[in-house]
C-alpha cells in the first residue's frame, strides 16, 4: 500500500493558476502509475491526468488538455498537477492515486489500488 498526501488546493479566481502536490510513500517501489481524479458535488469521480512514473508521459481528461499539466520527481515520489486558466467548472474535491499494475487503464478509477484524501480547489467566476 502506498500513503498518499496531497497539498495545494484552495481558492481561486477564474483565470487563475494552483499548483497541487502529491507526495508519496510507504510502498513507492514499482510504481507504475500515478493520477489525479475529481468529485464535484452529486457528480462521479472523473479522472483528470495521470503520468507513468517510468517515462513521464502525461495523460489528460479532453476538458482540462493544453490548460493543466501533470509531472513527477522521481527521487521525491511527488507527483504535480499544473492547473493553469481555471474554469469554475473545474471546483471539485481532487485526489491523488497511484497504482502498481501495468495493466490498469489510465482513466478508470478501479484501476488505482491507492488514494489520498483529497484537496479542495474551489473556482470562483
Amino acid at each position: 500500500q502506498v500513503q498518499l498526501v496531497e497539498s495545494g488546493g484552495g481558492l481561486v479566481q477564474a483565470g487563475g493558476s494552483l499548483r497541487l502536490s502529491c507526495a508519496a510513500s510507504g510502498r513507492t517501489s514499482n510504481l507504475y502509475r500515478m493520477g489525479w481524479f475529481r468529485q464535484a458535488p452529486g457528480k462521479e469521480r472523473d479522472f483528470v491526468a495521470a503520468v507513468t512514473w517510468s517515462s513521464g508521459r502525461g495523460y489528460y481528461a479532453d476538458s482540462v488538455e493544453g490548460r493543466f499539466t501533470i509531472s513527477r520527481d522521481n527521487a521525491k515520489n511527488t507527483v504535480f498537477l499544473q492547473m493553469n486558466s481555471l474554469e469554475p467548472e473545474d471546483t471539485a474535491v481532487y485526489y491523488c492515486a497511484a497504482t502498481h499494475s501495468p495493466y490498469s487503464v489510465y482513466a478508470r478509477a478501479v484501476g488505482y489500488d491507492s488514494w489520498g484524501q483529497g484537496t479542495q480547489v474551489t473556482v470562483s467566476s
